[in-house]
C-alpha cells in the first residue's frame, strides 16, 4: 500500500494545483467528463488551501478555468453523475 506523502508547502503546492488543473484541462477536452470532475475537485481542494499571495502564482487562465467555467458544468446546480435518467413518457394520447 502506498504510504501518504509529506503534506505539500509552498512552491511545491502552487505547482501542484497547477498540474491538477491542467490535467483536469486535458480531461475536458477530451470529453472525459467523469475523471475531469474528480481532478477538478482535487485541484480544488488544494486551490482552497493557499494563501492569497500564493493564489497569485497561478495563471490567471487557469484560475479562470477552475473557478469559473468549470462550475457552470460541475457546479452544485448540476445533476450529480450516477443519477437515475428522466422516465420516458409514453406517447400521449389526444
Amino acid at each position: 500500500m502506498k504510504q501518504p506523502e509529506d503534506p505539500l508547502s509552498g512552491d511545491a503546492l502552487v505547482k501542484e494545483v497547477c498540474r491538477r488543473i491542467r490535467v483536469a484541462r486535458s480531461y475536458w477536452d477530451a470529453h472525459n467528463n467523469a475523471a475531469c470532475r474528480g481532478e477538478r475537485d482535487r485541484a480544488l481542494q488544494l486551490y482552497n488551501t493557499l494563501t492569497n499571495e500564493q493564489k497569485a502564482q497561478i495563471p490567471q487562465v487557469l484560475r479562470v478555468w477552475l473557478r469559473y467555467r468549470s462550475e457552470k458544468y460541475f457546479g452544485r446546480h448540476r445533476t450529480p453523475p450516477g443519477s437515475q435518467k428522466r422516465a420516458k413518457h409514453g406517447k400521449r394520447k389526444r
